[in-house]
């Protein structure tokens, strides 16, 4: 039986889903999303991105910016991910999320166990959330698709590294290429590209 996603934390505030998507991409930006549901939410595919097929990802996308109350979606790009690291951007990218909301909510669901306190707002890290709660999931799935077709649409900038099958990730692929072509613009350097940068490894 599917486990069923819990709808809100706390009953009597506003609450907001945070996630982000590309952490652990070597190329492009961390992408993160918030966003506020209605009460009574529900929708039989909603889950965490990752338990989605990209099929089922691209059908709830538009299902949840038409139905939730607020939702926002930010971009941390590769370079600030080298300045503040990626931890700091998805932080910032999670923040500026919720900056972006045409509602302010009241409280925030943060998936995972790290956050910094946001403005007057709330905050509770839920490790996993994305799996445990309906606005994380929501969230999770706005940040994927909205990064996926980033790194789409970088493919046809960049070709030869695999972006539109990879995103990002760091395959064989990718680095096979960045071992051939070297690196571009949008390529993170402070990660560990090859093995024999280990210089560059955070």
């Amino acid at each position: 039986m599917k486990f069923k996603l819990q709808e809100y934390l706390h009953k009597d505030k506003i609450e907001a889903g945070c996630d982000e998507a590309g952490r652990g991409c070597l190329a492009g930006p961390v992408v993160a999303a918030a966003v506020i549901l209605p009460r009574g939410f529900q929708h039989p595919l909603l889950n965490d991105s990752k338990q989605l097929t990209e099929k089922q990802r691209q059908k709830l996308r538009p299902i949840i910016e038409q139905e939730a109350i607020a939702w926002a979606v930010s971009i941390v790009d590769n370079n600030e991910v080298d300045e503040i690291n990626v931890l700091n951007a998805s932080i910032t990218g999670m923040q500026r999320a919720v900056e972006n909301l045409n509602e302010k909510p009241e409280h925030l669901l943060i998936d995972g166990n790290k956050f910094k306190p946001y403005k007057d707002i709330l905050h509770t890290c839920i490790v996993k959330g994305d799996a445990k709660f309906m606005n994380i999931a929501a969230a999770s799935i706005l940040a994927k698709t909205h990064r996926d077709e980033l790194m789409e649409n970088y493919a046809t900038e960049f070709p030869g590294y695999d972006w539109e099958k990879n995103k990002g990730y760091p395959t064989k692929a990718h680095r096979a290429a960045i071992e051939k072509l070297g690196i571009t613009p949008l390529h993170r350097q402070s990660f560990k590209l090859l093995d024999t940068q280990l210089k560059l490894e955070l």
